[in-house]
């Protein structure tokens, strides 16, 4: 669809989950903000969709491009600032968006986690960013050391993005899942990194099915079918992982602070996940980003 058109859909779709959802101001101390919030988180799902990433380029982007839309933007800071304070508003749109999908529903899930890089790790002892909350951690997958943080991502079989926990990188994955279980119900599949004996035997009693695929000393006693289905329809997270680092680029850090950490994965998750809806919404394939905007 024409980028004017996705923008109205965007903020229709926000704006109607924000007033069900906040039918009184959430602002209680000081002047209202120029700008209405469904309008700010509009902008940042449009921005992220558009490959612009950073803070200060949103406000840019927005401001020079679409001041007939939203003609009360204001300065920068006042901007990013209320952008940021809206990071649990993001995460509740965006659990409102897995409802309404029935996303949480699913009786199967995948779980993996995935890089976000604070530094390069030759400089992490020097950095004065996220000191005593980033950490040094291995990604198997890239088969590359990093330092910063790892995002645990929980989808459904479509691929729609049902939670993100973040951790720092030395947290164990297995440790994370936990997390995730009490929302569960049915299959969960992860890869090598959630063997554990007492995290299958947790997930049998909460009548959840753990699979994953065995190490090379291990037995396999499942049939090979089984297997080769399941792994199949496991690489369906590699491929949300890709259009978000792709498309959104949700491995990089580009912030200094927890609290803009939290808002730009929140912003990114959401712009993805209303990407999803929109899809399904035309009828087509929820995963099918190209095309989804017109020139």
């Amino acid at each position: 669809m024409p980028l004017e058109e996705f923008i109205t859909h965007v903020f229709c779709l926000i704006d109607d989950l924000y007033i069900s959802m906040f039918p009184e101001p959430i602002w209680r101390r000081g002047f209202a903000p120029k700008l209405s919030d469904s309008e700010v988180i509009t902008m940042e799902i449009v921005a992220e969709w558009q490959g612009i990433h950073a803070d200060k380029a949103i406000w840019a982007y927005c401001r020079q491009y679409w001041s007939h839309l939203f003609p009360s933007i204001p300065d920068r800071s006042q901007f990013t600032r209320q952008g940021a304070n809206l990071w649990r508003v993001k995460q509740m749109i965006q659990e409102a968006l897995v409802k309404t999908l029935d996303a949480d529903c699913s009786d199967l899930h995948i779980i993996d986690g995935f890089p976000i890089e604070a530094c390069v790790r030759t400089r992490a002892a020097r950095s004065k960013a996220f000191k005593g909350e980033a950490g040094f951690g291995y990604c198997a997958s890239k088969k590359k050391p990093f330092y910063g943080f790892q995002g645990h991502l929980l989808i459904d079989a479509r691929g729609i993005p049902v939670s993100l926990q973040l951790t720092a990188a030395n947290v164990d994955e297995r440790d994370v899942a936990y997390d995730f279980l009490e929302k569960l119900s049915g299959m969960l599949l992860g890869d090598k990194g959630y063997i554990r004996p007492e995290l299958k035997s947790d997930c049998n009693a909460l009548g959840i099915d753990l699979q994953t695929p065995l190490r090379c000393n291990m037995k396999d006693e499942r049939p090979k079918s089984f297997v080769k289905r399941i792994m199949r329809v496991r690489r369906r997270i590699a491929t949300v992982i890709g259009q978000l680092a792709e498309y959104f680029d949700i491995e990089s850090c580009g912030c200094r602070d927890m609290w803009h950490l939290t808002s730009r994965m929140a912003r990114k998750i959401l712009a993805y996940t209303t990407g999803i809806y929109l899809n399904i919404q035309a009828g087509k394939d929820p995963m099918q980003l190209e095309g989804l905007i017109s020139a």
